[in-house]
């Protein structure tokens, strides 16, 4: 079931009514989560049921099996180990199998041998990377001592299946999600307001901005080798804006929906395009995921407090193992090793770290300096995402080429509407950037009003009904 759909804005009210108001008890509460839940993700294709629930199966008898244990490492150590190797198993399986089977009869095509493997044409459950992440975490976390484990098994199918969250993050940690499933829930008006005007710009994000990108994206990476430069990098700006406008735009809608429930959910992006080096894109770009790979990749290897030789392998192998998590084609690995030799770079030089604070923090406008590291940090980003986008490395290339072998600088033809909202839209965020997303409008003088609040609502949703483009599928949920 899409976000942006008939069908989602039918399901959501009546869930949230029979939430609050038919299962007024915790217990009752989280089994109707769960039931709405499959019944939101079911929505595809009901077999993708079975695997989630035996994904929530296994990482709720590994955490009980670990308590169990509690007086013989070694035997956590083995029940962890399992559970890790059944889940990434199943998800390499269903995500990886024809990919490695592909790449290894061309590898072994080059010396003139041919490999008889049957392909089996697998249907890639959507989401199953999240909440598979999601579910191992847990696991992970109890044998590590950092959560205690669960014996509330409603609770714990929650936790994994929660449906605003569930199929494109953010990937929630037990160690904040779990305990408010534990815990009692009680309405809040202020927190649910807060998460209508986070769907509501989510909606403007998607169905706006993304979608309309897509249009041209669509067309321009289609017809790459009959377009003029100015053209073909208007489509690779285009994609970063659609991409974004996309992911960031389900994050919002899943964040605001959960507040509806009760529940706050992690921030996801934090305004990721005024990053001024590439060390603080990756501090606010799908926060979820890079902060997993940190604690379950990174610092399991070593992290930073080893040699220097080490740090760098540590650092390639969380960009190499990100870019495999994407998706199963040798451009996303190529994605991930090109960001990790750019961050690696920034690491030797020390600026890594360089960037934790809000750019142009109490100013309207930022300095000449942060607006030409920004705009070098876009540009690397952007332009790196063509191995996102085109079919093929080789086609890639030819994209690339393309550009600075039929230059021009000719304005293109197309696109000048949705580019127009990109301005206004940035402009948006650059304003919002201290607060937690772009409609957090408490404290501005104006919109103390109510009808000027009201003005601004039914403004936005008539803009997006109005300008929305041709409902697309969220780009993530591939991953």
């Amino acid at each position: 079931m899409l976000f942006n759909s008939i069908e989602y804005l039918l399901f959501l009210p009546v869930v949230f009514l029979l939430y609050w108001y038919g299962f007024r008890q915790r217990r009752w509460q989280n089994a109707f989560v769960v039931v709405a839940s499959y019944v939101f993700y079911g929505w595809w294709d009901w077999r993708f049921l079975i695997l989630i629930a035996f994904t929530t199966a296994c990482s709720y008898a590994s955490g009980v099996a670990i308590e169990h244990f509690k007086d013989n490492r070694r035997r956590q150590k083995l029940v962890c180990a399992a559970n890790v190797i059944v889940n990434l198993g199943i998800l390499g399986a269903f995500k990886y199998f024809n990919w490695f089977v592909d790449s290894l009869q061309s590898l072994v095509g080059i010396w003139g041998w041919q490999l008889d493997f049957v392909t089996v044409q697998l249907i890639l459950p959507v989401g199953i990377s999240f909440y598979t992440f999601q579910a191992l975490s847990y696991t992970i976390d109890v044998y590590k001592g950092k959560v205690e484990p669960t014996h509330d098994v409603v609770a714990f199918f929650a936790f994994v299946s929660f449906f605003p969250q569930l199929v494109a993050g953010p990937i929630e940690r037990a160690s904040n999600l779990l305990p408010q499933f534990l815990a009692d829930r009680r309405f809040s008006y202020p927190a649910a307001v807060d998460g209508m005007r986070q769907m509501l710009w989510g909606f403007v994000k998607k169905m706006v901005i993304a979608d309309n990108c897509a249009t041209y994206v669509d067309h321009i990476f289609t017809h790459f080798h009959t377009c003029n430069s100015s053209e073909l990098i208007l489509g690779v700006l285009l994609f970063s804006f659609q991409i974004y406008g996309d992911f960031s735009g389900y994050s919002d809608i899943a964040i605001g929906t959960a507040k509806l429930f009760g529940i706050n959910l992690m921030q996801n992006f934090n305004y990721p395009y005024f990053s001024r080096n590439i060390g603080e894109f990756w501090h606010r770009w799908h926060i979820s995921l890079t902060s997993w790979f940190r604690d379950y990749v990174y610092f399991p290897l070593g992290g930073s407090r080893c040699s220097q030789a080490k740090k760098i392998r540590n650092t390639m192998a969380v960009f190499v193992v990100s870019g495999i998590w994407h998706g199963a084609k040798w451009g996303y690995v190529t994605w991930g090793f090109f960001h990790g030799l750019a961050f690696v770079v920034l690491m030797l030089i020390g600026g890594n770290k360089k960037y934790r604070d809000t750019v142009a923090q109490g100013r309207v406008l930022p300095s000449l300096r942060d607006v030409v590291n920004m705009l070098v940090t876009f540009l690397f980003v952007a332009f790196s995402r063509l191995l996102y986008r085109t079919n093929s490395i080789t086609d890639s290339w030819h994209y690339l080429c393309r550009i600075f072998t039929d230059f021009s600088l000719s304005l293109p033809a197309m696109g000048g509407t949705v580019t127009g909202w990109i301005v206004v839209f940035m402009l948006v965020e650059w304003l919002q950037r201290t607060k937690p997303h772009a409609l957090c409008i408490d404290g501005v003088p104006l919109l103390r009003y109510r009808a000027a609040r009201w003005a601004l609502y039914l403004g936005l949703v008539t803009f997006t009904l109005v300008y929305s483009a041709s409902s697309q599928q969220f780009i993530y949920f591939q991953f």
